[in-house]
């Protein structure tokens, strides 16, 4: 049976849903239905987190190689089989596990400035009504919940310390076997970079997606009570959520998203004290990728 043979490996919160939507739009590339299945980061394991409604992403993890081959029966003859779990980059597990199983994959990392990221990751949990700290004690608390068990969309600061994420990678798979891409060049020109992803896959690179649905939006509501029912887990989106298609679920989110949110400004004391704890990681990472993130210091 068919097994993927590229992944969209991270880092979270840095616009790989968005990728996984435009790249299912192209006739030569399959990926697989359920969107972080999780399985190179916590396969044949009894995965249990411990936060504030952790319990119903552990549900969705694909721990069995027989439950991940099915998300790739539907495969026929697409050049390009992938999958996207954005937490393969930050697991110290993934790396070793996707190598044992698929050492000749084709792996792709998109990599967000890490105070950005941080923040945008807090904003998910807050959005959905399960952080009730505010930003800067949700990074005090966040080794005590790391200690505890909470899963990684909590580690708000160690998930942007890209520099050992990415050596793990680059010690087990080849330099042409993957490709680092930037948040803010996914912004600005998507269609250039799907190309580029396109030549790496080895698929037609003049088909066009519709990327009118941009990345994952982040952010507080604009109206409590509209943000409570529209965006927040509840039971009448519990009830409508099986009868829709995932792709039209995402694409009504996200208009919803950019309707209804709004981006708080982050404090410029919290933002100067996260930089400098990534200055000497960003600098590492640097050299281990070759491009210049200067404007992210």
């Amino acid at each position: 049976m068919t097994l993927p043979n590229f992944l969209i490996i991270g880092a979270a919160k840095s616009g790989t849903t968005a990728l996984y939507h435009y790249l299912r739009q192209h006739p030569e590339v399959y990926m697989c239905p359920q969107k972080e299945t999780n399985f190179f980061a916590y396969g044949e394991q009894k995965i249990r987190f411990a936060g504030p409604r952790d319990a119903n992403d552990s549900d969705f993890i694909i721990t069995t190689l027989e439950s991940y081959r099915d998300q790739f029966k539907a495969a026929s003859n697409e050049t390009a089989v992938g999958e996207a779990s954005p937490w393969y980059l930050y697991s110290t597990n993934a790396a070793a596990n996707i190598q044992r199983r698929l050492p000749d994959a084709k792996l792709i990392a998109v990599l967000r400035n890490p105070v950005d990221r941080a923040f945008s990751s807090y904003l998910h949990v807050y959005k959905d009504g399960r952080e009730s700290l505010s930003f800067e004690e949700g990074l005090l608390a966040e080794e005590d919940r790391i200690a505890r068990g909470w899963e990684p969309v909590w580690h708000y600061r160690r998930a942007g310390l890209y520099a050992e994420q990415v050596a793990r990678f680059l010690d087990l798979f080849s330099r042409h076997q993957i490709r680092f891409y930037l948040y803010d060049d996914f912004l600005e020109n998507p269609g250039g970079i799907l190309r580029d992803i396109y030549q790496f896959l080895e698929v037609d690179i003049d088909f066009v997606a519709d990327t009118s649905v941009r990345p994952n939006a982040s952010g507080v509501a604009k109206n409590q009570l509209l943000g409570r029912l529209l965006l927040r887990p509840n039971r009448l989106k519990g009830m409508v959520k099986p009868l829709m298609p995932p792709w039209l679920r995402y694409e009504l989110s996200q208009r919803l998203n950019q309707r209804l949110l709004e981006k708080p400004p982050l404090s410029e004391e919290t933002s100067r004290w996260l930089m400098s704890s990534f200055k000497n990681d960003i600098l590492a990472l640097e050299d281990l990728i070759g491009r210049d993130l200067s404007r992210w210091l």
